[in-house]
């Protein structure tokens, strides 16, 4: 009995002992299949995220695939960065952030247009065809575009402020192409005095001073050197740095100075008759040298090429008939006196006058034309044309060349110079031009191709000299 209860007793151990260890088994395997399984799940949600991502980056190259546990991604961006910007490493330097869109280039020219017309474009009060014409602007000449009204601009050019149609007008860009072709690039001077050299070098001769605030037109231009046109022959450069460059343009033209332009030359024109008849006349031998009046008359076509007709236009040309024809014995002295000898009038006045209306009867010619070797106060002259034919018309004569004109009349200072003088000017010591005072320290002269006749201050560049050929 007591051999059968142990038996029972190792028996039930062994039992126990077994099914622990098949519980411990199984167990283990259980905790096993379960990590397996969550560690697939994991596996396989990360695996399809990544490849969701990649599909979405396949049409872009250059995007970054973010990770949501990345704590750099998910931190909020520092104002100013870009988020999707590449991390730098610590001491280097972060690239330039490019511009969202490339600035669109913009043209010095976007406020100007540049009449195009095959002559001219009215300049309308109104955006339309039917409004009153205010004046005209020419092909070539330019205007500042105040504003845009459909296919129309508002433009200001000269004393003319009106509407055009755009398609008239190179504006911007297009307008840049015309520069050079409708455009006078022009030299100004910003300092006292400037000297105007031979070549493009500080060692070469100079040619002569140019005064500050006086404006050349540039004939050629270079990295540091300007050629520019001072008057008649005298061409020379000057440095860059001494000079502001701008471009002129030609300006619309109002109504009202059209119709005075019209008038202008109209005088201008009868004037150049009443003169041409005058030479005529003067070149006509008299058949009547015997009689007083006709030897008066015979004395004043001589020296006074106005004749009568000089009192039909101006007072200055009937003062100095008088003061050279009013006697009959004063024939010779005034043929004499007007024959252009230096030698014989270096010491006094070639006739009497009256320098206002010299220097009137001048400046009704400014605008016409510079023709170099030219003599006509209407189609052309250069400037000792321009002198002579002026002086001529009350009864003076100078000679034909500046160089020669500065060796007549009385020497006087250029400051004492007044209405009815003469300036000369010179080049390395040469007078090579001349021009009339017309008072106020102005002058009236042919100045050059470009400019044509025109007004300059006295000093536009160093006088030389100055005569003064009339009394009174």
């Amino acid at each position: 009995m007591r051999r059968g209860r142990i038996l029972k007793i190792f028996l039930g151990a062994g039992i126990c002992l077994t099914a622990g260890i098949m519980v411990n088994h199984i167990t283990s395997m259980t905790t096993t299949m379960c990590t397996e399984k969550e560690l697939a799940g994991m596996s396989y949600t990360l695996q399809q995220y990544v490849d969701t991502q990649s599909a979405g980056a396949a049409s872009d190259p250059e995007a970054i695939v973010a990770f949501p546990d990345d704590p750099a991604q998910n931190a909020p961006a520092a104002p100013g960065t870009d988020p999707n910007a590449p991390a730098v490493s610590d001491g280097a330097v972060a690239p330039e952030p490019t511009p969202s869109a490339t600035p669109k280039p913009k043209s010095e020219y976007d406020n100007v247009g540049i009449s195009v017309a095959a002559d001219y474009v009215n300049v309308r009060k109104k955006p339309n065809t039917d409004s009153k014409v205010l004046g005209k602007l020419y092909r070539g000449s330019a205007a500042t575009i105040r504003e845009k009204t459909g296919d129309w601009v508002k433009i200001k050019s000269g004393q003319v402020e009106g509407y055009i149609k755009s398609d008239y007008l190179a504006i911007g860009f297009s307008a840049e192409k015309l520069v050079d072709k409708f455009g006078t690039k022009i030299a100004t001077v910003n300092t006292e005095t400037l000297k105007v050299r031979e070549a493009k070098n500080t060692e070469c001769a100079v040619l002569t001073l140019v005064s500050g605030e006086e404006s050349f037109e540039i004939l050629r231009e270079d990295k540091e050197w300007v050629k520019i046109m001072v008057d008649g022959d005298t061409k020379g450069f000057v440095s860059k740095e001494y000079v502001d460059i701008s471009v002129k343009f030609k300006k619309a033209v109002s109504i009202e100075e059209e119709r005075e332009e019209a008038r202008k030359k109209a005088a201008a024109a009868a004037a150049a008759a009443r003169e041409d008849m005058a030479q005529q006349q003067s070149s006509q031998p008299s058949s009547n040298s015997g009689s007083s009046d006709n030897s008066n008359n015979s004395s004043g076509s001589k020296g006074n090429s106005g004749g009568g007709s000089s009192s039909n236009k101006s007072g200055g040309g009937g003062s100095s008939m008088k003061g050279s024809a009013g006697k009959s014995n004063q024939s010779d002295s005034s043929d004499k006196s007007s024959g252009g000898s230096s030698s014989n009038n270096s010491s006094g006045a070639l006739g009497s006058g009256d320098g206002s209306a010299i220097a009137s009867y001048a400046l009704q010619f400014v605008g016409n034309p510079y023709v170099y070797g030219g003599s006509s106060l209407t189609h052309g002259t250069d400037c000792s044309g321009f002198s002579q034919a002026v002086f001529r018309k009350f009864g003076i004569n100078l000679p034909r060349t500046s160089s020669a004109q500065s060796g007549v009349g009385k020497k006087i200072s250029v400051s004492s110079a007044r209405a009815g003088d003469l300036i000369f000017y010179a080049r390395n010591g040469h007078v090579n031009h001349v021009a009339i005072c017309i008072g106020g320290g102005k002058v009236v002269h042919a100045s050059n191709p470009t400019t044509g006749i025109t007004t300059s201050n006295i000093g536009y560049r160093t006088p030389y000299c100055a005569r003064r050929v009339i009394s009174g």
